[in-house]
C-alpha cells in the first residue's frame, strides 16, 4: 500500500523535556486528563521552520523537508488564493488547524494582494494546547506581527461548546482586520457538522488530519462527506495526502481528484473540485491505483468508532475483496518502468 503520509520521519524525534511535576489539563474532546503544552517541543525542518511532533499520533505535524514551505506550496497555492484574493469576500476552512501554519500563509498571500479582502473562516482543532503552544515558542513570528496577534487571540479564546455559537460565542472579529472566524475545539467529526449546519461554504478547504493509519478516524467516507458539504460550488479542497482510500471517499463524495507535486517526496498531494476544471489530472499509475484493495476507504457510520475499530472494519472489507492486491499493483508497474527504461 502506497502510505504518502508527511509526519512519520526518523529525524523529527520526539524529545521529552518534562521536569516530572508534569501538571494536567483536560481534553475538550474526551474529558479526559492529558499532558501540558510542554509535551510539545519544537523541532526544526528543512526549510528553517520548526514543527512539532504528536506524541499521541507518533507523528510529526508537517513534512521534515520544511513545515512553512508545505503550507504555502500544498494549501495555499493549490487553492489558487492569490487569485481568489481580488473577490472582497473569501471563506476558509481549515481542518486540523494544528499549530496554524496554513491558515498563516493563506492570509498572508491573500492580504498582500488585497488587504481589503475579507476572510470568514471555521478552523476546527482536537488539542487547544497545539496552537498555544505554537504561539508560545513564537513559531509564527514568520509571518507578518498583525497575523500573529490574530492567531494569538484565536489559540487563546477557542470555541468549545459549539450547540449554540452564533449566540454565545461571538466570533473574533479584530477591529484592524478585515477577518471573521471561529477555531472551534473538540472532535472534528461533530464540529464539522455545526459549520455545516450554519451553511457555511467555502472557497478553499485545508484537510491536513495525521494520516490514514495514525487517525483514520479523519478519512472516513462519513466524516468527509460532511466536509465535502461545507464546500461552496466553485470551491476547491486540498490535502498533502495521496493514499487511495481517502482519494476514493473523496470522489465518493462527489469530488474530482487531482494531483498535485510532492514537497520534498516523491509521493504527491491531492487537489480537488466538483468539475475537474484546471485540475491536474491523476497519471495512469495513480488512477490505476484506486483500483485496487488500498482504495477500500475508511467508514466510521456513526462517527463514533475509535481508531481501532476503524481499521479493523477495513481490513476485513480488504480480505474480503476481489480487487488486485497493492503488491500486484507495484509489482506490475514495477515492470512496466523497467521495461521503458530498458527500451531506451
Amino acid at each position: 500500500m502506497v502510505q504518502p503520509e508527511k509526519r512519520t520521519h526518523q529525524d523529527l524525534k520526539y524529545e521529552d523535556q518534562s521536569t516530572g511535576s508534569r501538571s494536567s489539563t483536560v481534553d475538550l474532546s474526551t474529558g479526559k486528563s492529558t499532558e501540558d503544552s510542554d509535551a510539545f517541543v519544537p523541532q526544526v525542518t528543512a526549510d528553517g521552520s520548526y514543527t512539532f511532533f504528536s506524541p499521541e499520533f507518533q507523528e510529526a505535524f508537517h513534512s521534515h523537508q520544511g513545515a512553512k514551505l508545505e503550507a504555502e506550496l500544498k494549501f495555499v497555492e493549490t487553492t489558487q488564493l492569490a487569485r481568489l484574493a481580488h473577490q472582497p469576500t473569501l471563506r476558509l476552512l481549515d481542518v486540523c488547524y494544528g499549530l496554524g501554519y496554513n491558515t498563516a500563509a493563506a492570509l498572508d498571500t491573500i492580504w498582500r494582494v488585497n488587504p481589503d479582502c475579507h476572510v470568514q473562516w471555521f478552523g476546527l482543532e482536537l488539542d487547544p494546547r497545539v496552537p498555544q503552544a505554537a504561539i508560545a515558542h513564537h513559531l509564527l513570528d514568520q509571518w507578518p506581527t498583525t497575523i500573529v496577534q490574530l492567531l494569538r487571540h484565536l489559540a487563546d479564546s477557542p470555541t468549545a461548546h459549539t450547540d449554540a455559537l452564533p449566540s454565545s460565542s461571538p466570533p473574533l472579529q479584530p477591529t484592524t482586520l478585515p477577518f471573521i472566524g471561529h477555531l472551534l475545539v473538540g472532535d472534528a467529526r461533530q464540529t464539522i457538522q455545526t459549520v455545516q449546519k450554519l451553511g457555511f461554504q467555502a472557497d478553499a478547504i485545508f484537510l491536513d488530519p495525521f494520516s490514514p493509519i495514525s487517525c483514520p478516524q479523519l478519512w472516513t467516507v462519513e466524516f468527509l462527506a460532511w466536509v465535502v458539504k461545507c464546500l461552496a460550488p466553485t470551491g476547491r479542497l486540498t490535502t498533502y495526502s495521496c493514499s487511495a482510500a481517502a482519494r476514493t471517499a473523496l470522489r465518493m463524495a462527489g469530488l474530482t481528484l487531482g494531483s498535485t507535486p510532492g514537497v520534498g517526496r516523491k509521493s504527491p498531494g491531492t487537489i480537488t473540485n466538483f468539475t475537474g476544471e484546471h485540475l491536474p489530472t491523476l497519471s495512469i499509475k495513480e488512477e490505476e491505483h484506486l483500483h485496487t484493495r488500498s482504495s477500500i476507504p475508511y467508514r466510521d457510520p456513526n462517527l463514533s468508532d475509535n481508531s481501532t475499530t476503524i481499521i479493523q472494519r477495513r481490513r476485513q472489507e480488504q480480505a474480503d475483496s476481489t480487487l488486485e492486491t497493492t503488491s500486484q499493483w507495484k509489482k506490475r508497474w514495477l515492470r512496466q518502468e523497467k521495461q521503458s527504461v530498458d527500451a531506451e
